[in-house]
């Protein structure tokens, strides 16, 4: 299934947890065919967790060609890792990149590479990881025809 992915910034009032509201202006990612559902679906999607007024304060196009997520809940940070894919050109001989981007679930840096290898382990072609990093992504929302089964990490590929 071939995901559109926009990333859309939250501005809200947050709850601290020492009691303190501070406002926010959170990335989420969200499945979506337009900029215009993409706005629709962040609404639907965080009116349940946030109580009081909130805006939907930038919407903009990510490229990712795959997410892996993690079922472990110690999994809880988002990573932007760039791969570069080795071909070579049939004409010339030459050695060719070609880059993706793919974002991966995990707690910490070694484990996204651990996990982004792990979600690349069918893979044929020849990459090489350029490089990954931590981003500010809170949670993604995937396209779902089933509404039923709304969590994030139970996302069928």
């Amino acid at each position: 299934m071939m995901h559109n992915w926009f990333e859309c910034k939250v501005r809200y009032e947050k709850l601290m947890e020492n009691g303190v509201t501070r406002k926010a202006n959170e990335p989420y990612l969200v499945d979506a065919l337009s900029f215009t559902e993409a706005e629709a679906r962040i609404i639907e999607e965080m009116q349940p967790y946030i109580s009081g007024e909130f805006t939907v304060s930038d919407i903009k196009r990510a490229r990712y060609s795959e997410i892996f997520t993690s079922p472990l809940e110690s999994d809880d940070k988002w990573y932007k890792c760039k791969l570069n894919f080795i071909t070579l050109d049939d004409k010339s001989g030459k050695e060719k990149k070609s880059s993706t981007q793919i974002l991966v679930q995990a707690g910490d840096l070694k484990k996204a590479i651990d996990n982004l290898e792990e979600g690349m382990k069918g893979t044929l072609a020849d990459y090489e990881i350029a490089s990954v990093a931590e981003t500010a992504i809170v949670d993604i929302f995937p396209f779902e025809a089933d509404k039923t089964n709304a969590s994030t990490l139970e996302t069928k590929e």
